[in-house]
């Protein structure tokens, strides 16, 4: 089994749900404005998609194959990166797999939250490094609208979906993800969780969808700078290089001051890094790899350009990825793969999701939250896991 120096990044392509959701629209629903929610996370609008996660990844990677000039039937694996799974049993992956015709990949999942898509591409290049596979996609996904708690005003303002890929190839160059640093800082896992979806409410008087969301922005807040500043300083090093041969920064788009904070912390000017946050929000595991496309569409990724790719997420999970580019920045072909027609709106589709919520004894959305269902239910978690 021969090794190869590198897995490099040949293709790449996004499928963003049309539908946008303002800070506007959110006002006519949660106590909230445009002012308050830009001021505090620099977020103006989100997507709310009209299709399945496996859609939107089977348009994204179809395109990052033609960008890569590569046939599916050529692909040997599929990450699929996402906490929004279309089924507990099986993998999405494999979902993705039948629908791109890819019958030579081998499919697999994974969750990591926010940081699954640099989790999977810390795997995917592994694998091609090892001789184990000569080609990957990576697939970073969020379907994030169909669970969310819209009457939680401290969630329901900051997540949207999308999706993005990118194929790696076996390379004899020393391209693609040249470090990385992954790792868990499980002692707060507790600060940001979403109750109502696992075998953790398996005999619980509470139906799937109805999710309940555990979020300490402060604690979030603190860690992600802490995660994202010292994983980055760590992979730097690890390479030999400097913040000043950093070419971008691509980070996880969780909040505009947190981006912020560990920009400064590396000693990188806010003028070399990637911005999204403030058109698509959080879009958990897609935001790195939805940024990273439209910095190559923008023309900010040059030949030989280093990237870092710095990410936090519920674990809580951090990770942080030094990149380097190779000679191509331009795609080899165009998909024809696109997204169904859209017919409503994202209010709309907000709105139907919110109208199944409420019959099942909650608060009603804008209204009060739903503290006493919400402590019924965590007390009966927790005398669950006490036994």
């Amino acid at each position: 089994m021969t090794r190869v120096k590198g897995a490099e990044i040949t293709g790449w392509g996004a499928a963003m749900p049309p539908a946008t959701l303002t800070n506007d629209d959110l006002s006519t629903f949660l106590e909230t404005s445009d002012e308050w929610i830009t001021s505090r996370t620099g977020m103006k609008e989100r997507r709310v998609s009209h299709v399945s996660a496996i859609e939107m990844s089977t348009v994204a990677a179809a395109r990052a194959l033609a960008c890569a000039g590569l046939p599916a039937d050529a692909l040997e694996l599929i990450v699929y990166g996402s906490c929004s799974n279309e089924e507990a049993v099986p993998n999405t992956a494999s979902g993705v797999q039948v629908a791109l015709g890819a019958t030579r990949a081998a499919s697999m999942d994974i969750n990591t939250a926010c940081t699954s898509f640099l989790y999977g591409l810390t795997t995917a290049t592994s694998m091609i490094q090892a001789g184990v596979v000569r080609s990957a996609v990576v697939i970073g996904v969020e379907l994030i609208t169909r669970y969310m708690d819209w009457s939680n005003r401290n969630v329901a303002v900051l997540f949207g979906d999308g999706a993005a890929a990118v194929v790696l190839q076996a390379s004899d160059e020393p391209v693609g993800v040249i470090g990385s640093v992954i790792g868990c800082d499980a002692e707060a896992r507790q600060s940001l969780r979403v109750r109502g979806i696992g075998c953790g409410y398996a005999g619980l008087d509470v139906s799937l969808g109805d999710t309940l969301w555990d979020f300490d922005g402060q604690t979030i807040f603190k860690r992600a700078v802490k995660g994202m500043s010292e994983a980055s300083g760590r992979v730097l090093a690890q390479c030999g290089v400097s913040a000043d041969d950093v070419h971008l920064v691509v980070p996880h788009q969780a909040n505009l001051r947190i981006i912020e904070a560990v920009a400064k912390y590396a000693g990188i000017s806010m003028d070399r890094v990637m911005l999204t946050v403030h058109k698509y929000g959080n879009m958990s595991a897609a935001t790195v790899p939805v940024a990273l496309v439209e910095a190559l569409d923008e023309g900010r990724v040059a030949p030989g350009s280093l990237l870092l790719m710095p990410g936090f997420g519920a674990g809580l999970t951090f990770a942080a990825l030094l990149v380097r580019w190779g000679a191509r920045i331009t795609p080899l072909g165009q998909s024809s793969a696109t997204l169904p027609p859209l017919e409503r709106t994202a209010l709309e589709m907000v709105n139907e999701i919110r109208g199944r919520q409420d019959p099942h004894g909650r608060s009603a959305p804008g209204l009060a939250s739903p503290v006493f269902a919400e402590q019924r239910v965590v007390g009966a978690m927790d005398r669950r896991i006490d036994r």
